[in-house]
């Protein structure tokens, strides 16, 4: 009988800022046809932790259709984040209204460059940073694939750090695995893929490489069938840690035969 145990009986968690998770799926909650589907889909996904951008998603009308009907946040942990922010001034407002809404104090921070690319643009988020952890703010910040910049975002103070796998929104997949792997490498604090995953093999892999979490919204908003696929990508990343944890076997050139050559029947 298989003696392997469920990850979800192990005390494999993790930790941010001082709150404890087991789930390491990260999920947002735009882009869904409507609210109730996005209910649907977080609750699928098994995430306690859901991004909410500030400046999209109705925090604070109660007139209107509100996210917190859908999404208990006595349930899961909301992380305000600055979508569609694209200086460190207007990240900053932002991040500071959402606390006076909400008293959100765990925040997610991404300054974005110029269309077409939406890169980071890390000599605002290292503005921004600065001055939000000044401010009191815990931050998780979205971030280039850049070890420098990583190291510094992190010497600041930045509880996570959160480089991208691919460009946003692109749903390409984990391009950079190596540098990737180097900034797994030197993080003192968790790291999440954020940004271009675009379906479950791409979760597995980040975990695979070390991650601590992967972050992802559009992979599961834009799907055909959004709820099948956070399932998906539930099951992707439980995956992908349990393999990393497993330790994978070594990469060879040639052929290994799976049987032993000795004592062989003559």
């Amino acid at each position: 009988m298989d003696q392997t145990p469920n990850l979800a009986d192990t005390d494999d968690t993790w930790t941010v800022a001082g709150r404890r998770f087991r789930s390491r799926l990260v999920v947002g909650t735009g882009k869904y046809k409507d609210l109730e589907e996005t209910a649907a889909a977080i609750a699928a996904s098994g995430a306690e932790i859901v991004t909410v951008a500030v400046r999209r998603v109705n925090l604070s009308d109660p007139g209107a259709p509100m996210l917190q009907d859908y999404v208990d946040p006595r349930r899961y942990t909301y992380l305000p984040n600055t979508a569609g922010c694209h200086t460190a001034k207007d990240a900053v407002r932002t991040l500071r209204l959402a606390r006076e809404a909400g008293g959100w104090t765990l925040v997610k921070l991404e300054v974005l460059g110029p269309p077409p690319h939406l890169y980071p643009d890390m000599a605002a988020t290292l503005e921004a940073a600065e001055a939000l952890i000044r401010d009191g703010f815990e931050v998780m910040v979205y971030c280039a694939d850049d070890p420098v910049a990583a190291k510094r975002l992190e010497e600041l103070g930045c509880v996570a750090v959160m480089p991208l796998g691919a460009p946003i929104g692109s749903g390409l997949g984990i391009q950079n695995a190596a540098m990737l792997s180097l900034l797994i490498e030197q993080a003192r604090v968790p790291l999440l893929v954020d940004a271009g995953v675009g379906t479950a093999s791409d979760a597995a892999i980040a975990m695979e490489l070390g991650c601590d979490a992967v972050l992802l919204n559009s992979a599961i908003a834009h799907a055909a069938n959004p709820v099948r696929m956070a399932r998906a990508m539930k099951l992707a990343v439980e995956a992908g840690r349990l393999a990393h944890l497993a330790g994978r076997m070594p990469r060879r050139m040639g052929a290994d035969p799976s049987s032993p050559l000795t004592g062989l029947i003559r």
